[in-house]
Formats: C-alpha cells, structure tokens, sequence
C-alpha cells in the first residue's frame, strides 16, 4: 500500500481538523476501494460529496468549515455570518456555511448547511483561523445587507469596529458595489462610530435623545482612574457634572451591578458629578422623556443654552 492510513489521520488532524478529499487521497497513492473500507469499517465518515472526516469523534466547527469549502472546490471563500465568527464580529458561530465564489462557477448538488453566493466583482480573499474568507470589510457590508433595522445595522457596526475593522475599509467597499441594502445608513452610523458610539444602545441616546433634542454633545467612553481604578464612562458632560450610563441587558442584566454602585458614588465623591443610567426602553420607548431628565442634570450643573422639543407634547423645554 502505497499510503498509510495513521499518517493520514495525524496529517489531517493537524492541518484541517481531520477532513480531506477523496481527490487528494487518490492523488497520494491510496485506491478508491481502500477509501471505501475505511468509510465502511467506521473508522472514517463521509461529510460530502468527495469529502471525508478521518476519525469518528465529535466534528468542530472549523472542520465543518474547511469541508464546505472543500465540498465548493477552486476559488470558494468562506463569507457573510460565516466570516463574521471568523472575523471576530458575530456573536455566535453559525449553523450553516456562506460560501462565495466567482460568478462563472458552477456548483450543483450541494447538501443542506451550505449556501452559495456568486459574485461578479473581485473580491479579496484573507486567511482566518486556517480558513478562506472573505475579507472583514467586505463580509461587514455583505452582513448588514441581511438586517432589517437600523438598530441592528449599528450593533454590527459597532461590534466591527471593536474588533479593528476600519470604517475606511468598509466605505472603499461600498464604493465598489452598485447596489447596497442600507447604504445611506451604514455612511450616518459610520459617523456615529467615529463619534464614540459602541453599540446600538449608545446611537439611539446619541441621536434620540442628545442630538434629536439640542442638548450638548458629551465626551464618549472617557477613561479614567477613580480610587486607584480604571473606570469608563459612557458619555460624560463634565462642564455640567452630569454623567449618563447606558445599561444594556447582556452587560448589566437585571440592573446595575456592584461595580456600577461604587463607580457611582466614586464619582459623587471625586468629582461632584450625578450619575443617570438609562435601559432601551427608556431610550427607544421613552427618549422625550429621558432628554428631559437630563435637561434637568444639565441645568443643576449650570447648562444655561435652550434644549429643542422635538415636537408637539415633548416634555423638553
């Protein structure tokens, strides 16, 4: 026998989580009635088409990434939710497989977990964790054009950014396409991103509450050490000595947490400045409201300028 099945085992392991093709197989030296026994003995299992996993244990993510794009063939590149995971920007690995490939490819007979994208205009390619993919600016507009609010676009955004995705990146891509699903609103939230905003909670108080309502523009996410601590706050308008938390639900689940209190009261103590957190619905159902109430921080620390009602009923004055 001109191959060995443990080398191959320990070859594939190591380089793309057990998975290989029958082609490459063949190409090695081993018969195609040799494969069939390791597949029929159970030793190997048969993901796809031309595609087997060399071991019978539980199959990773990853592996099941490679054999779709093994299943795809020449050209094919991992993108939409699942380059997002690789990218670092999704928040959990999806069930199945975007793949895209040149246009002029024809791909037939694919299994249920892949779905295929054909692209007319090139696109650039990177390597993630060990896997082809699209690159992170293009799989952040190919992303958002499955969304269905601004609330998500921004969340995406935001979550892109954090991990060093450039906003220039993903408007030269943009400049590349002739049709985008929200277009004229990933270039608003782009600015918004570059203004401090890091999630979609902090863009609906930026542009419900403070700008919507002429109030002044805060520092966003200013660090700072308090106490002999580090502490970040969301939007600070110090001039005024008024400070404004927004608690999302997977950060501050419940309410606030002990850390919030003692931040809290170390900033009454060091600085003399309150302290308002405000939850999404106080933001999304109530941003009127919530714009009053920090009027009313803003007056006691002095703001003297003319806040904006947005319209007839707004408590703003």
């Amino acid at each position: 026998m001109a191959v060995d099945r443990r080398t191959i085992e320990r070859v594939a392991l190591r380089d793309s989580g057990g998975v290989v093709t029958v082609a490459d197989l063949l190409r090695d030296g081993a018969t195609r009635s040799w494969v069939q026994r390791q597949v029929e003995s159970g030793r190997w299992r048969r993901l796809h088409e031309g595609v087997l996993v060399v071991h019978g244990g539980p199959l990773l993510w990853v592996a099941r990434a490679h054999a779709a794009l093994l299943r795809v063939g020449a050209g094919s590149a991992l993108s939409h939710d699942a380059a997002a995971w690789l990218h670092g920007f999704a928040r959990r690995a999806p069930a199945t497989f975007d793949v895209s490939v040149p246009h002029g490819r024809r791909v037939v007979g694919l299994p249920a977990g892949i779905v295929l994208h054909r692209t007319r205009r090139p696109v650039a390619v990177v390597e993630a964790r060990g896997l082809r993919a699209t690159d992170a600016a293009t799989t952040v507009v190919d992303c958002v054009s499955r969304l269905t609010s601004a609330d998500d676009v921004l969340g995406l955004l935001c979550a892109a950014v954090r991990v060093g995705v450039r906003a220039e990146a993903v408007l030269a891509d943009l400049g590349t396409r002739r049709q985008v699903r929200h277009r004229g609103t990933i270039l608003e939230l782009l600015g918004d991103v570059r203004d401090g905003v890091e999630s979609a909670l902090e863009g609906r108080y930026y542009r419900d509450v403070e700008r919507r309502h002429g109030l002044p523009s805060g520092t966003r996410q200013q660090r700072e050490v308090i106490e002999g601590r580090w502490i970040r706050s969301d939007v600070r308008y110090a001039r005024w000595c008024t400070r404004v938390e927004l608690d999302g639900e997977l950060a501050h689940p419940g309410g606030r947490t002990a850390d919030d209190v003692w931040r809290d009261n170390a900033v009454v103590l060091s600085h003399g400045e309150v302290t308002l957190r405000y939850r999404w619905h106080h933001v999304r159902r109530d941003p009127c409201g919530t714009a009053a109430q920090v009027v009313r921080a803003l007056r006691a620390g002095g703001w003297a300028d003319a806040p904006t009602p947005c319209g007839r009923g707004c408590p703003v004055r």
